[in-house]
């Protein structure tokens, strides 16, 4: 158990449920509240302004619906955690499209909320935002990358590559030396200059090198964090993709 909170954000239109949640939110250990939101728009508006690490999201709200919003905020930043608390049961299917990490149909007890609050300090730890550096152009020859960023060129041996992500809309390599090189281009884009042997897309926002995986554990209903060697920072892998993946190992 960390002694950081995880910072927490909540869309619901119904007053109602935003007071459930928040008392319940502000009584749990290990839980902050950064915001409330009534509608969509104001939900990513607020993510994209307090960075929140945890979000409890209706799926009915005007202006924007919960579904919209995930998709949104999981484009700023895949690894946050979202959780859908609706009277809809029907939108299952779609909250697991969106990598939920639950889905609480109205009306839950407390308990319910409480197992899914302890889930999240058991599974996973608070990390803290850091700031984007410009973004780089990349060109491939022969299993090296060249990366051009505004103090010149960078090149990296794809063997050094562990993950590369989206995060706040860009697209981020890591590498072994603890190196961190944002791209203009899309993730895709990346991926089909990657290695297919050695790099893996287990997630639509994720890409992983296959060597480097340390351990897989169980994250929310329907996904699993992947932890890779020499480095704090994990990627999700989808219940599907990890599927393909033991075949791969099989």
């Amino acid at each position: 158990m960390t002694d950081k909170n995880f910072t927490v954000l909540i869309a619901d239109d119904e007053p109602g449920m935003r007071l459930i949640l928040r008392k319940k939110i502000e009584k749990t250990e290990g839980f902050s509240l950064l915001g409330e939101a009534t509608n969509g728009e104001e939900a990513v508006a607020l993510f994209q302004e307090l960075h929140p690490q945890v979000v409890f999201l209706d799926v009915d709200m005007p202006e924007r619906n919960g579904i919209e919003c995930a998709r949104a905020i999981q484009d700023m930043n895949p690894a946050a955690i979202i959780i859908f608390a609706t009277a809809h049961e029907e939108y299952r299917q779609e909250a697991f499209e969106v990598y939920a990490f639950d889905y609480l149909v109205k009306p839950f007890n407390l308990e319910r909320l409480e197992q899914t609050l302890e889930h999240i300090r058991k599974t996973r730890q608070p990390a803290q935002p850091k700031p984007l550096p410009r973004p780089a152009d990349i060109r491939q020859v022969h299993g090296r990358l060249m990366l051009k960023h505004k103090d010149g060129v960078a090149f990296i041996d794809q063997q050094d590559i562990l993950l590369v992500q989206r995060e706040e809309r860009s697209t981020v390599i890591y590498t072994d030396d603890g190196q961190r090189y944002v791209l203009s281009e899309t993730l895709s884009e990346t991926e089909a200059r990657l290695d297919p042997d050695t790099f893996f897309r287990c997630h639509k926002s994720y890409i992983i090198n296959l060597r480097r995986i340390r351990n897989i554990t169980p994250y929310g209903r329907w996904t699993y964090v992947v932890q890779l060697e020499n480095t704090d920072h994990d990627a999700l892998i989808t219940y599907q993709k990890y599927e393909e993946l033991e075949q791969r190992f099989s």
